[in-house]
């Protein structure tokens, strides 16, 4: 005989995918586990764990891990969809630009004059207008 949800031992009880969407999350913002892990006080090896399937943080971790990556704890639960998530190679490309916008004015215009070249070769090259 299958047991209900609520028939289950409350320790025995996991939240169905919280792993993937920890990981999901984490990912379209461009972070590793080791940054995750500084930001909210655990090692690298601890966030992987969480990451796993069957895996989930106590309350207190699952707080810290919703403000660390700007979601909500029901987002990260899968009780309220998830918002539609940056892919991660653009989340990345919008970290760096982050970084880059904090440059001195001088280097600022290089990178940008750097950029415009490079997408100037590819539009001749390409045909992109």
């Amino acid at each position: 005989m299958k047991l209900t949800y609520l028939e289950v031992p409350m320790k025995e009880r996991t939240l169905k995918g919280f792993g993937k969407r920890l990981a999901n999350v984490r990912r379209s913002q461009a972070m590793t586990q080791s940054e995750l892990g500084e930001a909210v006080g655990v090692s690298k090896r601890v966030i992987a764990y969480y990451e796993q399937e069957d895996a989930q943080p106590p309350g207190a971790l699952l707080i810290d891990l919703a403000r660390a990556l700007r979601v909500s704890t029901d987002q990260l639960l899968g009780i309220k969809v998830q918002k539609e998530t940056t892919n991660p190679r653009t989340a990345r490309l919008l970290k760096r630009l982050q970084k880059i916008e904090q440059l001195p004015p001088s280097d600022l215009r290089v990178v940008l004059k750097m950029i415009d070249g490079l997408l100037d070769r590819d539009a001749q090259i390409n045909g992109h207008a």
